[in-house]
């Protein structure tokens, strides 16, 4: 029965990596832009992205893992669990969480950054003359990162010789079992836990920022935003805007049909103005034109419809996701103040809370829940991946910056390869973050012992456990700093709260600035939802004019079905008859100038 329930939640932790997998190809392919594809960042970005997805998501799989050793409805532990498998099952853990962790450290710190400076290094004329070699452009990348690889000598050795915790030894609340577990006397362990805390502060400084305006922007997103083009309207619009300018160019032309030397200056330039303008107008009706799937196949037509009639259930979804990123906010902040007020051994061990002591509605539903499995091993899932989403949703919205100033711009199909690795890297150390938020401030009972329960009656017999069969009231909920010694033998903690708790106990410095750090993020997100209630989001038509003329200029540049269109045209001295821009009442033969200008235009390319 063991091996049973045990390999079943590998095995679904296995098919869900399979799953991630895919979505972080279709992830990095939507966002990145086309023109400047790179097999190598292509590779390292899925790569990374599905290790940091693999890693995030192996916290429900810890708690449904340690969780599954004990009977709940009794208060003791199954019959298989003997402190042998329980070992077994907390060791396989620890294994994967150490081979994740060190993969996303190497990853973040040594092949993202190698992987950026090759981009970086390539040189194309120099490439196509023969001049760069691989060995040179290996070289090249290799020695902007000696500087990372310094760093992460620098970082182990760090926390492999500095002391922690003396002070704190000498309290008496470290007599405790419970932290003297927790207190690590190796040196590689050592290393190891200053490595990961210093990562996670990082990760939380970024977290606090992209993650809290994330999370209150991401249910905003399904509620207030317009489509990227409302295809109707815009189509509208754009034939009367287009109408009105070729009736503009007309008037100019007439007004100076008799002029020998052609149009004066002021009207040479409103000229010049009106024909950037049709160019640009042309295109958005253009592209209104595809939105509304005119010429397209009838999938992409019933697509369209399709996306139209569920556009309620978005609505109804972002107000669901409202009111969970609500509760989510007022549960960090009782725990926070829970934190503040009854930590046994405060700034001195980063505020560890021993036990809950005020009502906390996202705990409270995670316990609850977990009397019907799977149900919280669910809701716990989804409450991972909100945390994630939120990440990338703040990420693509405030853009990467340093201060005020934006660096890159992650926005789909037009990321570049530099964005986007940056990108990954930030998403890897939020992700850290994001396992601390969770663990010790959303639901920190849950996160540390599940639904696992102990029964607090004496036992009959010295190294058994007590039966609660008739004494359902002593069934208790287990905690880090229960009195009975039965629940040490019982209670089974988290892997990942046991790394936690490590850090922060063994460096109290990383577990204050986590812990502060945490207001922060509730006062940004509160900001952000303030804002976003009173401001409305709008159609950036200047942006998407912007990707309308990237798109055509790529479309020149790559599409060799147009360049050999455009040559054919010039042999036969006649080009291909449009339909876009036309409308009815006598603008035929304004459509054939514009028409004649546009080819012209496309034999000068």
């Amino acid at each position: 029965m063991a091996l049973i329930q045990t390999s079943l939640i590998w095995v679904a932790y296995a098919v869900a990596i399979a799953i991630l997998l895919i979505i972080a190809a279709v992830f990095v392919y939507i966002y990145q832009t086309p023109r400047d594809r790179a097999a190598s960042v292509t590779t390292v970005c899925i790569f990374t992205v599905s290790a940091l997805l693999a890693t995030v998501l192996l916290m429900p799989v810890d708690i449904a893992l340690v969780s599954s050793t004990s009977l709940s409805s009794q208060g003791r532990k199954k019959d298989w669990a003997t402190p042998d498998t329980v070992e077994n099952i907390v060791f396989t853990l620890k294994v994967v969480y150490y081979t994740l962790y060190s993969l996303d450290a190497v990853l973040c710190l040594l092949v993202v950054p190698f992987t950026y400076f090759w981009f970086e290094e390539y040189d194309e004329v120099a490439a196509d003359e023969g001049t760069q070699t691989f060995a040179g452009r290996l070289w090249g990348a290799f020695k902007y990162t000696i500087a990372f690889i310094v760093f992460c000598v620098i970082l182990f050795l760090v926390g492999f010789f500095v002391p922690f915790a003396k002070a704190a030894r000498k309290e008496h609340h470290y007599d405790l079992d419970f932290f003297k577990r927790l207190l690590s006397e190796n040196h590689g362990e050592r290393a190891l836990t200053f490595a990961l805390g210093l990562l996670i502060t990082l990760g939380t400084l970024i977290y606090i920022l992209y993650t809290a305006s994330g999370l209150a922007l991401l249910p905003a997103v399904l509620i207030k935003s317009a489509p990227s083009i409302s295809a109707p309207h815009l189509a509208e619009n754009t034939a009367s805007q287009l109408e009105q300018n070729r009736e503009r160019q007309r008037i100019l032309e007439r007004r100076n049909e008799g002029r020998q030397d052609g149009l004066d200056s002021r009207d040479r330039r409103e000229l010049e103005a009106l024909v950037r303008e049709e160019r640009t107008l042309v295109r958005r009706e253009r592209l209104a034109a595809e939105a509304q799937g005119e010429g397209r196949s009838w999938v992409v037509k019933a697509f369209n419809k399709i996306s139209a009639f569920f556009r309620p259930i978005k609505l109804l979804g972002g107000l669901l996701l409202m009111i969970i990123a609500l509760l989510i906010w007022v549960s960090m902040l009782i725990t926070g103040i829970d934190k503040a007020k009854n930590s046994i051994c405060k700034t001195g061990c980063g505020y560890v809370l021993g036990h809950i002591n005020i009502f906390q509605p996202i705990n409270w539903i995670f316990v609850v829940s977990s009397k019907v499995f799977p149900v919280d091993y669910i809701l716990f899932l989804f409450l991972i991946l909100l945390f994630f989403c939120a990440s990338v949703v703040g990420i693509a919205t405030v853009g990467i910056r340093f201060l005020w100033i934006t660096l890159f711009r992650i926005r789909k199909g037009h990321t570049s390869p530099q964005a986007l690795l940056m990108a990954t890297v930030m998403l890897t150390l939020m992700v850290l973050a994001i396992n601390y938020s969770v663990a010790m401030m959303v639901a920190p009972q849950y996160a540390t012992f599940g639904p696992q329960t102990y029964c607090d009656r004496p036992a009959k017999h010295p190294g058994e456990q007590p039966d609660c069969s008739n004494h359902k009231n002593a069934i208790k909920p287990c905690t880090e700093l229960a009195d009975n010694p039965v629940a040490k033998d019982v209670c089974t903690p988290s892997v990942v709260s046991t790394f936690i708790n490590r850090v922060t106990i063994n460096f109290p410095f990383f577990g204050v600035v986590d812990f502060w750090a945490q207001f922060v993020f509730l006062a940004i997100y509160l900001i952000v939802f303030i804002t976003t209630l009173f401001r409305t989001p709008k159609l950036d038509e200047e942006q998407m004019d912007a990707d309308l003329e990237e798109e055509e200029e790529e479309g020149l540049l790559a599409t060799t079905g147009r360049r050999f269109n455009a040559t054919w045209q010039d042999i036969i001295g006649r080009g291909k008859k449009r339909t876009y821009g036309t409308t009815d009442g006598g603008q035929q033969q304004n459509g054939e100038r514009s028409g004649s200008g546009e080819n012209e235009r496309d034999t000068q390319w």
